[in-house]
């Protein structure tokens, strides 16, 4: 990735600084007259620009690029991560299938035991 760093500066004094974007002039520059007249004057502001430049060419590696200890500290990583997951092992629910029994008469009633 490559950018530009723009400086505007009145006499010495910084005025503004912009990345990517053209930097805020101070307002002071001088308008060049018309080329009939043979009178220029010289402008007190200056203009830097610099460009960064990035790098071009990316390396890309693959697998086989990397060493055997790099292989096997990769490998070992992967298999704890993936065994961190296990799945829980199925619960036993004993009662699961037992369903009560049928109830033919309500005994609190016949035996009159009521909870107050």
């Amino acid at each position: 990735m490559s950018f530009k760093v723009e400086k505007h500066y009145c006499g010495n004094t910084l005025v503004d600084v912009a990345i990517f974007t053209a930097s805020e002039k101070c307002g002071m520059e001088m308008v060049e007259m018309s080329s009939n007249t043979s009178i220029k004057n010289k402008s007190c502001c200056k203009d830097e620009v610099d460009v960064i430049t990035g790098q071009d060419d990316l390396t890309l590696k693959s697998f086989d690029d990397l060493h055997k200890f790099q292989k096997t500290v990769l490998f070992a990583y992967a298999y704890s991560y993936v065994n961190l997951y296990e799945s829980l092992p199925k619960q036993i629910i004993p009662h699961r299938d037992y369903s009560p029994p049928t109830l033919i008469k309500d005994i609190y009633i016949l035996d009159e035991t009521f909870l107050i």
